[in-house]
């Protein structure tokens, strides 16, 4: 029975809902500068904006820990909200600045304004999928990207958001937590959606980070690229977000809880992988996973075997299907593999950027003590003010997402001003 309900919850990720197509969403893509087009591909009224934050926010909540806990607690959609793919050129820096062609969503508030205006812009980097459809870029099979066109979009920011590397349209394998792709794609994201803003008459404003699990450590490690670069962000928001690779991974795998979420396999299976491709460390796969369940974690990450099948294939605990003398060298940690994990941490440097990072009690993904690593280094390195705000103890990894997202909605306004 727990088990259902698990796998329900994960299909709740990629819901299909129809995105109500606009008069115009069939027009071809647009080029607007070298390399980067865009296109629409709908619309959602507000009634539609509504219904993302009522109806199909309990279907997202329905296996959570804190089914009901939101309801009722977003504010009514203000605009209608315009949808745009957009298309860009990028690089993989692990594998020598390769070219590569990537996609992305652009989030418009039709505010009524004709002519030039200047709006907010939330740049929202996306959780853990299992399906390269499940992105920004197709919002009708995101259910996470849909709740922040709602509660962001909807009330006059523009949203934006990279599908990464391996996903949207991308022709590479997934890029999942290979930390200099992932700031590649975000990075050349924004520079996209800014042309594509230009061209729409709208000079983007204040710069807003975001992230939910894979997506808060993605927009840990984005924040710190766009700090080196000089870019200002007026805040940054993390939710569940395993800042600490080596730390969350070698939790999950060297010291198991029954709380752990049923998927974690899958993810050890895209990130072994990923870290194999990218980081060139040939043979990674088949040193860590046990021989039985290779065929099925090749299938898995190649995206031609389904989540559903995956699981069915190998279980849902990490006990067992990861080799145990693979597991205990990451005890000591100095094997290729730990110490790419350890290069991939997301919070170790003076950040000058506010941040608030979301915890929550009852989280099956990301540990609590992760979460709070960036406020404790921030304190002691004397950097900007970062915040621990924990969801509450019965909190699961669905329920800190949701509270995140009310919770930086206030704060993000406030900064506006």
């Amino acid at each position: 029975m727990i088990l259902r309900a698990l796998l329900a919850w994960m299909l709740l990720l990629a819901m299909p809902v129809a995105v109500q197509a606009d008069a115009v969403a069939s027009a071809k893509p647009v080029a607007v500068s070298s390399g980067v087009t865009y296109e629409l591909i709908g619309s959602y009224d507000k009634a539609r904006l509504d219904k993302i934050l009522s109806s199909e926010l309990q279907n997202f909540m329905s296996s959570s820990t804190v089914p009901h806990e939101f309801d009722g607690k977003f504010a009514p959609a203000r605009y209608d909200v315009r949808l745009y793919r957009v298309t860009y050129r990028s690089v993989v820096p692990e594998l020598g600045n390769r070219p590569t062609v990537a996609s992305g969503l652009v989030a418009i508030p039709q505010n009524g304004v004709r002519g030039a205006q200047t709006l907010p812009v939330v740049s929202y980097q996306h959780g853990t999928v299992f399906d390269k459809s499940w992105v920004p870029s197709n919002p009708d099979s995101s259910a996470e990207t849909r709740i922040m066109i709602a509660a962001f979009a909807a009330q006059g920011y523009v949203v934006i958001g990279a599908d990464y590397f391996g996903r949207g349209i991308s022709d590479l394998p997934d890029s999942y937590l290979v930390k200099r792709s992932t700031q590649q794609a975000a990075y050349d994201m924004l520079l996209a959606a800014n042309d594509v803003l230009k061209a729409q008459q709208v000079t983007p404003g204040k710069l807003f980070v975001s992230g939910w699990s894979q997506g808060g450590w993605g927009t840990m490690v984005f924040l710190q690229r766009l700090e080196e670069l000089g870019v200002k962000v007026t805040a940054a928001a993390a939710a569940s977000a395993p800042v600490d690779v080596y730390l969350t991974i070698n939790r999950w795998m060297g010291n198991p809880q029954p709380i752990d979420a049923v998927y974690l396999p899958g993810c050890a299976a895209l990130q072994l992988q990923a870290q194999e491709y990218y980081l060139q460390q040939g043979g990674l796969t088949e040193s860590a996973i046990n021989p039985q369940y290779l065929a099925a974690s090749r299938a898995f990450y190649a995206g031609e075997m389904s989540w559903e099948d995956f699981m069915k294939a190998t279980g849902p605990k990490l006990t067992g299907f990861m080799r145990p003398e693979f597991v205990a060298a990451g005890a000591i940690g100095t094997a290729p593999y730990w110490r790419v994990l350890q290069d991939n941490q997301a919070y170790r440097w003076k950040s000058v950027t506010p941040l608030r990072a979301y915890i929550g009690g009852s989280d099956e993904v990301t540990p609590e003590y992760i979460g709070k690593l960036p406020e404790a280094t921030q304190a002691l390195l004397g950097g900007a003010p970062a915040t621990t705000i924990n969801a509450g103890a019965k909190a699961d990894h669905r329920g800190v997402f949701i509270f995140g997202v009310l919770d930086q909605k206030v704060w993000f306004d406030s900064l506006l001003k």
